[in-house]
């Protein structure tokens, strides 16, 4: 994968695109955990969600870089 991409002549970083869809399925994530009931159990959710965030993002650039 090439480190920019072209869209419609403007150039983007695809670490950027990777961000946004991080955001997207971290933003899912913390949804559902919600729902569950799950941050109850959590100290800091802000926190968690962005470690999550974190993880998720390095998750994309570890799979989509290959």
């Amino acid at each position: 994968m090439t480190g920019e991409v072209s869209l419609y002549g403007i150039y983007i970083p695809s670490l950027l695109l990777m961000a946004l869809l991080a955001l997207v399925v971290s933003r899912s994530l913390s949804w559902l955990l919600a729902r569950a009931g799950f941050y109850r159990l959590v100290w800091h959710p802000a926190l968690f969600d962005l470690a999550m965030f974190i993880v998720v993002l390095g998750a994309l650039c570890r799979f989509l870089t290959l």
